[in-house]
């Protein structure tokens, strides 16, 4: 058992799950080998304190909860490393009560891309030693930058998993990555590059009086002398009919900062 003396308390909350109802409180997370702490009160009766009872996964502690503040002890449970967590703090009506370190049992990225591959447009990803599900953010590195192209939901697990999605692909060389944002921060895999066939995707005029037309279909940026992106989106066209005249800097398909003038 473990308690703390009754002191001011900096709470730090994060974006983790907390459903508060009338009598309980209700923390979920997954087991990272680390305690919760809890900020009780006294009973707005002024009997006792408010919590008088916490169930970890269902199962009742034998934490002595009788204090301003107290510990949670998860490894009096057992649990594995990555263990879905379910902590009930419940309580008397109108207690003000807290989880100090929500973080101790928020997921935690720690994935690691152990094999990759293309297969037409489907960018495919086996990881191992996941801890937590926490979703894969998917990246690809054009226009001299890192795109954002799309998400898939992280299975939290430590043996091997799969992952795939559709990816836009452009002629040459073709740069991925994931990660995955945890209270931490940011983790990244590794790059992952794959050489694609696909015709090369050219502006057909670099004049223009409403259209802009591509060779083919193309994600694209398009820019103004100023910097200001003023259109994007995926097709063979760009309508530049409510653009003012003057010079356009495009980025397509893996090409960067192409001038186009509109007439």
């Amino acid at each position: 058992m473990k308690n703390l003396f009754s002191c001011a308390l900096t709470v730090a909350m994060f974006t983790l799950p907390l459903f508060s109802f009338a009598e309980a409180l209700v923390v979920k997370g997954v087991y990272q080998g680390k305690d919760l702490y809890i900020k009780n009160a006294f009973a707005p009766d002024g009997v006792g304190f408010c919590i008088y009872e916490v169930l970890v996964n269902g199962e009742v502690t034998t934490d002595e909860i009788n204090s301003s503040a107290f510990a949670i002890d998860l490894s009096l449970f057992g649990f594995e490393q990555g263990t879905a967590l379910e902590v009930v703090l419940r309580s008397k009506e109108n207690c003000d009560i807290k989880v100090i370190n929500p973080e101790a049992i928020a997921p935690q990225s720690t994935f690691e891309v152990v094999s990759s591959r293309l297969e037409q447009n489907v960018l495919m990803w086996t990881t191992e030693n996941e801890v937590g599900p926490i979703p894969f953010v998917i990246e690809q590195y054009k226009w001299n930058k890192w795109v954002e192209i799309g998400t898939v939901r992280g299975i939290g697990e430590k043996t091997t998993q799969e992952y795939r999605i559709e990816v836009p692909l452009h002629n040459g060389k073709n740069i991925f990555r994931v990660r995955q944002n945890d209270q931490m921060g940011v983790r990244y895999s590794a790059k992952m590059e794959f050489d694609s066939d696909l015709p090369e995707v050219t502006i057909l005029t670099s004049k223009v009086s409403d259209m802009m037309r591509f060779s083919g279909v193309t994600q694209f940026e398009i820019f103004d002398a100023y910097g200001v992106l003023v259109g994007k989106g995926n097709g063979d066209y760009f309508n530049m009919n409510d653009l003012p005249a003057g010079r356009y800097y495009v980025n397509f398909d893996r090409h960067f900062g192409q001038t186009i003038v509109k007439k």
